[in-house]
């Protein structure tokens, strides 16, 4: 028989609590960042822009190399521009999305929905109240002339 002593029980509580919390978070960057992949991928204006009023903060501000959008309406106009300069392309969660806090990090696929993807890229995002407020992105790989 086994007994514990009050550190004891504290620290196991404590893990387990850690553990919740971890997991929860997780949970959350996944949420998170299939919402961002899903607007991405819908070519229906309507159901697009609901996808950014559900995932993203009203104030929502994106940023890469090659493009600006502050709200949803312009970050709405950006994806379409994307789509349209790449159609029948469809972005894939590269690995698995990582948070700490409000803080988000994943990676993403991108190229033509059955063939082998052309871009890659990791994008940060800032989250307020599980939405995403802020997302920067970064283009890891690119071919000559896309």
């Amino acid at each position: 028989m086994t007994t514990s002593t009050p550190e004891t029980s504290n620290t196991s509580t404590s893990t387990s609590t850690s553990n919740v919390a971890a997991a929860a978070a997780a949970d959350a960057a996944a949420k998170a960042a299939e919402q961002y992949i899903a607007a991405w991928n819908e070519t229906d204006a309507a159901r697009r822009l609901d996808l950014l009023q559900a995932g993203w903060t009203e104030d929502a501000r994106y940023i890469d190399p090659m493009a600006k959008a502050e709200g949803r309406t312009q970050i709405a106009a950006l994806i379409e521009g994307v789509q349209q300069r790449f159609p029948g392309f469809r972005f894939k969660l590269k690995g698995t999305p990582d948070a700490h806090g409000e803080h988000l990090r994943f990676s993403w696929m991108l190229g033509p929905e059955g063939a082998q993807d052309l871009i890659e890229g990791t994008d940060f995002a800032r989250l307020a109240a599980g939405k995403l407020q802020a997302v920067t992105g970064f283009l890891d790989k690119v071919p000559v002339g896309a």
